[in-house]
């Protein structure tokens, strides 16, 4: 998607070999049109896969994941980390390492929100080491939910997260695929062409 790589060319910011920091567009302040335009691309790409529900996880994989919920027409559920009053039991809930963090959560959605009787996509901002997709899948394998596959934002490409998901059998459509954070420079995985 050339328009959401040009935004990471023009501002990400490469703070490590494994750590890049896109808060000015996707995870602390929000493009509205950015979104829109990641929306309507899932939305075409899953369009026949029969998506009842959008699955993700709090917090920066709600606004790409209510476009695409917009434009298809389905709810968008977020897997919460933190507990709440109102959420305490009848849940799906998994733990979650994240790696920019150094902290585990356990995420969890209420079983009223996903049944069997669902097809969900799940979505994230970004695909690393696949920690946070590992256990939105188990969340969804809880609820025998069907899964459609698996829409990412920004996957790196250098980790293993998303081979990972598709040894599983699953559809990952990354919209950007980074190949390297290496001297400070984003450079992005060729896109290979089937004739």
């Amino acid at each position: 998607m050339d328009l959401l790589k040009k935004k990471i060319q023009d501002e990400g910011k490469v703070l490590s070999e494994s750590v890049l920091k896109v808060d000015s567009f996707l995870n602390h302040q929000i493009d509205p049109i950015l979104m829109q335009k990641i929306g309507e691309e899932f939305a075409a790409r899953f369009a026949d896969a029969g998506i009842t529900k959008i699955l993700t996880i709090e917090s920066s994989g709600i606004a790409p994941a209510t476009m695409t919920g917009l434009v298809l027409g389905v709810p968008v559920i977020f897997a919460r980390k933190r507990k709440s009053l109102t959420l305490t039991d009848h849940l799906y809930s998994a733990e979650v390492y994240s790696f920019t963090k150094k902290e585990t959560s356990e995420i969890s959605v209420s079983k009223d929100f996903i049944t069997s009787d669902d097809v969900v996509l799940m979505m994230d901002d970004f695909l690393a080491n696949g920690q946070a997709a590992l256990g939105l899948l188990s969340i969804a394998e809880q609820a025998k939910a069907k899964v459609a596959g698996v829409g990412i934002v920004i996957e790196k490409g250098f980790q293993n997260g998303s081979s990972q998901i598709r040894e599983r059998g699953f559809n990952v459509e990354s919209l950007a695929i980074i190949e390297s954070l290496a001297d400070g420079q984003v450079t992005f995985k060729e896109e290979v062409v089937s004739r």
